[in-house]
């Protein structure tokens, strides 16, 4: 019995052992799906490289379904890196304990949403009265939490204001909505919109921001809490290490929507878990 028992532990510290190394052989990254899977491949393949470089091993990206996708990965370590919005990210905290954010972008300290329409009669967010809207993902926290959050403390009570309510899924798919007219308005992230609209995706002669949110914490990029330390520390370097003064460092940066990344830490986000509680949406 004894020598089974021992032999258990062995074989179960050696999984152990291998699972360990198998993990820090190559770095598994994924990003929440709030944007078309091509995008977040693009955006990420000359960072990917960049990361291989400074961390001296291989980088894999895979693309993930739903949000809740990431949160489960990170939680059951089956990735070590994840892109994560405010929300996600508290999630993922809340559900390991030990998630860690390390960068965030400069922007992302005062992070915003915007709130679009093409209807031409409507000026203000009061004149959605009766109309149709679009968020993004019921978990994003620019495309649907935040702005929830501060339209409820407008004494605006989404599901009873609009006409009705539907989730796009990815923040430039709600503006295609609007432009096409699937939804009277909507509201998106920030930085896509700017991005959007300086690529010409959106016809801003016919789609218009009207109203912008206040400012809050948003994006950050978060490692499994029970990554090699040694390893942390360095993905942490290399991202505060991207200098847009290098011209090879700013194609990256900007493919990012970043200045530079700076630290971030699991307080910043105090205000987001507070908003999710105050929308039901953590228990």
């Amino acid at each position: 019995m004894l020598k089974r028992s021992l032999a258990a532990v062995a074989g179960l510290a050696l999984s152990l052992s291998i699972a360990t190394t198998h993990a820090a052989e190559t770095l598994r990254v994924s990003a929440i799906p709030d944007e078309a899977p091509t995008e977040l491949i693009r955006k990420f393949k000359p960072l990917g490289e960049y990361l291989e470089q400074q961390l001296g091993m291989p980088v894999k990206f895979t693309p993930v379904s739903d949000y809740a996708a990431v949160v489960e990965s990170l939680a059951s370590d089956r990735l070590d890196l994840a892109w994560l919005g405010g929300f996600t990210f508290v999630q993922t905290r809340l559900k390991t304990g030990n998630a860690i954010p390390l960068v965030q972008r400069e922007q992302d300290e005062q992070f915003t949403s915007k709130f679009i329409t093409a209807d031409p009669e409507v000026k203000s967010l009061a004149d959605l009265k009766g109309k149709t809207f679009a968020f993004g993902s019921v978990s994003s926290t620019s495309g649907s939490l935040m702005p929830r959050y501060f339209m409820l403390k407008d004494g605006i009570q989404p599901e009873q204001f609009f006409k009705r309510i539907a989730y796009s899924g990815a923040h430039d798919a709600t503006a295609a909505w609007v432009e096409a007219g699937k939804a009277d308005a909507g509201v998106l992230n920030a930085s896509v919109w700017d991005k959007l609209v300086a690529a010409g995706k959106v016809d801003t002669d016919k789609v218009r921001v009207i109203s912008i949110t206040p400012p809050y914490y948003d994006y950050n990029w978060t490692v499994r809490g029970n990554l090699e330390p040694a390893l942390v520390e360095k993905i942490k370097a290399a991202f505060l290490a991207l200098d847009p003064a290098n011209p090879e460092h700013k194609a990256i940066l900007d493919l990012q929507a970043a200045s530079r990344f700076i630290e971030t830490k699991p307080e910043n986000y105090a205000g987001i878990e507070e908003a999710a509680r105050a929308a039901g949406l953590l228990k």
